[in-house]
């Protein structure tokens, strides 16, 4: 049964089987997190609107579109959010295991714009000291800010 199986699949070839693949696996979405930077070291925090009450401060985020990479979903999001034109660097966090999402972060550094927020998303934007972070600021947040730089 294997082989014949196997014989098949070999027969289908290239786009029937990337087909074949996609409606057999799960389907997640990929939340995407910037650790923006500027040149004194300082990260960008956001005080997010839809967040919960009491932890409305975080790290740029978004979920990436369909066909977009990732670092470029930093890009996008950050402008959106922001204003501000960033660099994503190295990828410092990949998490997988929830149900429906993937999650990944980047280091960013800040090389442009005007800081003009969208008030649909955000209520605030703020540079910190990684050691002056505001009340409220997302856990899983915590340790990309504080993580040690290459």
């Amino acid at each position: 049964m294997k082989r014949l199986i196997a014989r098949i699949w070999h027969l289908m070839r290239g786009s029937v089987q990337w087909r074949v693949l996609w409606l057999a696996h799960a389907k997640f979405m990929v939340g995407v997190t910037g650790v923006v930077r500027d040149e004194r070291g300082r990260v960008l925090l956001l005080r997010h609107r839809m967040w919960a009450a009491g932890r409305q401060w975080g790290l740029p985020t978004g979920y990436a579109v369909k066909g977009e990479e990732l670092p470029r979903t930093v890009v996008r999001e950050v402008k959106e959010e922001t204003g501000l034109d960033v660099e994503t660097g190295e990828l410092v966090r990949l998490t997988s295991g929830y149900r429906l999402r993937v999650e990944v972060a980047y280091e960013a550094r800040l090389v442009g714009g005007t800081l003009d927020i969208d008030p649909f998303e955000i209520l605030e934007a703020r540079w910190c000291e990684p050691d002056d972070l505001p009340e409220g600021v997302q856990e899983s947040h915590l340790s990309l800010i504080r993580r040690p730089q290459s």
